[in-house]
């Protein structure tokens, strides 16, 4: 079933025209910074994981259960708190969620053990759920639709430089006062953002935000389990459950890779640590911005995003060949480029779904989304851990996760009924 495209969008469009010029992309600056605080919080762990998992006790089959307890609870959250936003509004939602998940952040710095650790994460997880519907619902709003491929790939950018941030503000934290301090050092960040996203986001910088009652009377709401059926929908959520995991591997195992693998001192890696998430970076933005471009300039149709899309799944494929790496620096050029081609994947494919569904359905659809990667890292999180103790060694991980995409990508290309957009 494919969701009906309505009207919306081109209503959208030319009420926020205006707000392209002005506050449009200041909204879509904040969203992304938004999204960075959410990804400093939940990175610390793997930042400063050598330390907690010696601390705890935590063997690397803990670890990645640990990675995953953040996600199943994300897993059931995203899609719910994808229409929750719908309705109360990105600007107020995102607000709240801050607040809580920045609290349950800091109260890491109380753990005791891995059982106390493991619940942490789940509520973590729920209260980071919100973050990327609301950021994608004000993104659209407040943008035309010309522009929105560009502002998404900007979007993503959020997650890993809040993976950059983290990295070295929890390891300089840990170095000097432990790591339970490194936990509050990084929970304080969002509080910080919270009175700046309120005052940007003010006024009709996000037009039509909520939809009143009366509106969603008057016209035909989509029910959330159509959305979930939709072709567009499905079809996004099997490019990001192919590439989330290459994703999560580069994101929270690099730290400990480069300690056990290569034997580098943990303060050696930071900024071994900023390559993987600043090519995500490159990628998220050069694709998104290569694809408004083509819109921008009317040839932005379903042929030239697949091609944008087969790109970007060669470069994340290629995580197969980072057993070959001879040495560290040759390892992160590789995890660079593989990460480059996930922003790739993660941009094209939203940006398509969203331009798809119903204005009214985005937080919903992006819930989807969030929900599906959620997915992918409970299986894969687990799987990864496993291998390693196993194997003794990354090999088999990293050549797995790199195959894993190929599938997944041809199934985006190949998908039925997607006529150009």
């Amino acid at each position: 079933m494919q969701a009906v495209k309505t009207g919306s969008d081109a209503q959208a469009g030319a009420s926020s025209a205006p707000h392209a010029r002005s506050g449009g992309w200041l909204v879509a600056v904040a969203a992304t910074l938004g999204m960075s605080v959410s990804y400093i919080d939940r990175q610390t762990l793997a930042a400063i994981a050598p330390t907690v998992r010696a601390a705890l006790t935590i063997d690397h089959t803990q670890f990645g259960w640990l990675l995953s307890a953040f996600s199943m609870a994300y897993l059931v959250g995203a899609p719910a708190a994808g229409v929750v936003v719908d309705r109360l509004g990105a600007r107020r939602g995102f607000a709240v969620a801050v607040v809580v998940w920045s609290v349950v952040a800091g109260a890491h710095a109380l753990v005791t053990s891995f059982a106390t650790l493991f619940a942490l994460r789940v509520l973590l997880g729920a209260a980071e759920a919100p973050s990327f519907p609301a950021a994608a619902q004000a993104i659209r709003r407040a943008l035309p639709p010309h522009r929105r491929s560009a502002a998404y790939g900007l979007l993503f950018t959020g997650s890993s430089v809040g993976a950059m941030i983290a990295a070295p503000l929890a390891l300089s934290i840990e170095a000097s006062h432990g790591f339970r301090a490194a936990f509050l050092g990084t929970a304080v960040v969002g509080l910080v953002w919270i009175p700046a996203w309120l005052w940007i986001s003010r006024g009709d910088r996000i037009p039509n935000e909520p939809v009143e009652s009366a509106a969603r009377v008057a016209t035909h709401e989509p029910r959330w389990i159509d959305v979930m059926r939709s072709a567009p929908v499905l079809r996004a959520v099997v490019a990001v459950v192919g590439s989330a995991p290459l994703l999560m591997f580069v994101l929270n195992f690099t730290p400990q890779y480069l300690v056990e693998h290569w034997h580098l001192p943990r303060l050696g890696t930071r900024w071994l640590l900023v390559v993987a998430p600043l090519m995500f970076d490159l990628g998220a933005v050069g694709f998104g911005w290569v694809a408004s471009r083509r819109e921008r300039a009317g040839t932005g149709t379903r042929e030239t995003h697949v091609d944008l899309f087969l790109v970007a799944a060669v470069m994340a494929a290629s995580l197969v060949l980072a057993p070959l790496a001879t040495s560290p620096r040759i390892a992160m050029m590789i995890f660079g480029v593989a990460a480059c081609g996930g922003g790739g994947i993660y941009v094209i494919a939203t940006a398509d779904m969203l331009a798809r569904v119903p204005l009214r359905s985005t937080s919903s659809a992006g819930g989807m989304t969030a929900a599906a990667q959620s997915l992918a890292h409970i299986v894969a999180s687990p799987l990864v851990g496993m291998a390693i103790d196993r194997t003794h060694g990354y090999g088999s991980a990293l050549v797995g996760l790199g195959l894993v995409v190929i599938p997944t990508s041809l199934a985006f290309a190949l998908w039925p009924g997607m006529r150009a957009r």
